[in-house]
């Protein structure tokens, strides 16, 4: 038994083989996955997660009724995207990935290192083009390579701004990080604000015995889990590298997140969500409380 634990555990599905024209992107010192991820960044997406998405995409329906509205311009399904969703949970994933199926998206999602090291998920995720994101490491920028192989090959990178679960006590999305806008400032490629709601009631926050009674719940009661795919936000009028400028793309970022999220969220008290899991810390500050944006952000 221990050795097919071993198995199971070092087990990884075959990656592509590593393109010429990224080869020279992979150093001696670099960890044994970056050559793998940039390998698959730049392939077409993986045969099998295409299937899964077309022929399992029924599944986060067991847990709940999903709703998308909004779409995406053909054209722009046929080079790359950058999309950027708020995160509401460890649920919110799987009802991202059927939605923008549903819209002719093949997403590859930015993940913590934490998963992608995990056995059997962590290598299913990676080969299904999940991009590694090692915050506070000497190879966090390795992120933002494969991204960008993964954009200059078509790729549909999905991204969480806020970079985890979201903490504002009214439930609004965080300021986030720059880390998307300056990918986007330096990609130039549309960013598309995609705003969800509903999936946090499936699976509590806490990793204890709850998540199952949450589940088990959500099978019962099958809360609305409703996804807006939003209008792309432009930056004309920004540069990379220039002051500000990276900070003033996260604002429409969040901005946007959060006027697509408003209508998702009709008949709720602005201040706090309808649904409170009392497992999730409130220690954080929402971009725009309460879901009231400016009017002189774009």
């Amino acid at each position: 038994m221990r050795g097919l634990g071993e198995r199971v555990r070092a087990w990884r599905p075959q990656p592509p083989p590593l393109p010429a024209d990224v080869a020279h992107l992979v150093g001696p010192d670099d960890p044994e996955w970056f050559a793998r991820e940039l390998a698959i960044a730049a392939s077409p997406p993986w045969w099998f997660w295409r299937f899964a998405l077309r022929r399992l995409s029924w599944l986060p329906s067991v847990f709940g009724r999903v709703q998308v509205t909004g779409s995406i311009r053909e054209e722009w399904l046929q080079g790359p995207l950058l999309l950027a969703v708020n995160h509401i949970g460890d649920f919110d994933t799987f009802v991202v990935a059927v939605a923008l199926h549903k819209a002719g998206v093949t997403p590859r999602f930015m993940a913590t290192g934490g998963i992608m090291r995990s056995p059997v998920a962590g290598p299913l995720l990676e080969r299904s083009g999940g991009i590694r994101v090692d915050r506070g490491t000497d190879v966090a920028a390795h992120a933002l390579t494969v991204t960008r192989v993964a954009l200059a090959h078509g790729g549909h990178v999905v991204a969480y701004p806020e970079g985890r679960v979201g903490l504002s006590p009214d439930g609004w999305p965080e300021r986030g990080r720059t880390g998307l806008a300056r990918m986007a400032l330096a990609a130039d490629v549309p960013v598309i604000p995609v705003s969800q709601w509903g999936a946090h009631e499936v699976l509590q926050y806490a990793n204890d015995w709850g998540k199952l009674r949450t589940l088990l719940r959500a099978f019962w009661r099958q809360p609305a889990l409703k996804v807006h795919i939003g209008p792309p936000v432009f930056f004309e009028d920004l540069q990379p590298g220039r002051v500000g400028d990276a900070n003033r793309a996260r604002a429409r970022i969040a901005a946007a997140i959060t006027r697509g999220l408003a209508p998702l969220r009709a008949g709720e008290p602005a201040d706090r969500p309808a649904y409170v899991d009392p497992t999730r810390p409130t220690t954080a500050t929402a971009a725009f409380p309460g879901g009231v944006v400016p009017d002189d952000i774009p």
